[in-house]
């Protein structure tokens, strides 16, 4: 099956960095979202990572250009081309607000399109039950998407072969390095990483240590690039906390119990970098 039309539901970080790498690789992509402002930020910032790009002399004049061109931003979920070939969709961690997206894309993409979620751990299965489940399947991209090369490919249920095999072949065009996971709470990333940043919230709230000096042992301690604090603030505590309830959720296992203290920070919203303070304070 080859691509041509690309459809990406929602511009906010993850949404523009995957319209992005499809527009660079020569896709046009239709990025849609709930307001002209929101798309021109979008637009904004795909630019501005473009501009990081060419000055690191990754790509020339002529690709920015190109890439925009092919970026087509679109109002409303309703305005989607209807003759997309994949439907992407990279809204906020919430399923059921997910579930009612794809049921409305149901009735407006062509049947033989594929729907994709970029969800990082919500089932789906059970997004797939809202739409075409042997053409529904998980991409869960790594943020900052133009630069992270892993995409975790996830199977539902009735997923089928031929959609599995189609979206593999199509992350290797886009240079990503496609990894098969079955459907599970958190699929392998979150449910191995998300744990260890909760134990770290805990490390901090029982007073073990400050933020800093337990982002210093697991940075030169561990070699991790990014200490797990820093990491939180990064991803944003809200979508921390989501994850967590999901795999605690899911598993129905007190390993998974969400910290105290995350729950406070997110309450008292102290998300991180875009709120300006988490665990850390930003500017």
């Amino acid at each position: 099956m080859e691509f041509n039309k690309i459809a990406v539901i929602g511009g906010g970080t993850m949404g523009n960095g995957i319209a992005h790498v499809f527009a660079l690789k020569g896709f046009h992509v239709s990025l849609v979202d709930m307001s002209e402002e929101l798309i021109q930020k979008s637009i904004k910032t795909i630019e501005g990572n473009l501009d990081r790009q060419l000055k690191k002399q990754l790509i020339d004049e002529r690709a920015k250009s190109d890439t925009l061109s092919r970026i087509s931003p679109t109002v409303g979920l309703e305005n989607t081309p209807t003759d997309t070939d994949l439907v992407i969709e990279a809204i906020y961690e919430n399923k059921e607000d997910k579930l009612l997206l794809f049921k409305k894309l149901q009735t407006i993409i062509k049947q033989e399109s594929i729907f994709a979620s970029n969800t990082s751990s919500i089932s789906i299965t059970e997004l797939a039950s809202a739409s075409r489940p042997e053409k529904f399947i998980g991409m869960h991209f790594m943020n900052p998407v133009p630069m992270m090369k892993l995409v975790e490919i996830i199977r539902g249920y009735s997923t089928s072969d031929s959609t599995f095999n189609v979206i593999k072949e199509l992350s290797l065009k886009i240079d990503k390095v496609p990894v098969e996971v079955h459907d599970y709470p958190g699929f392998v990333s979150n449910r191995i990483l998300m744990p260890m940043i909760n134990e770290a919230i805990y490390t901090l709230m029982e007073g073990v240590a400050s933020a800093e000096d337990i982002d210093t042992v697991m940075k030169l301690g561990m070699n991790h690039p990014m200490g797990p604090l820093t990491l939180a603030d990064f991803i944003g505590l809200d979508v921390c906390l989501a994850i967590m309830e999901v795999l605690y959720n899911g598993f129905n296992d007190s390993k998974y119990r969400p910290c105290p203290l995350l729950k406070k920070m997110v309450a008292a919203r102290k998300l991180g970098r875009k709120t300006g303070e988490g665990f850390f304070k930003y500017k």
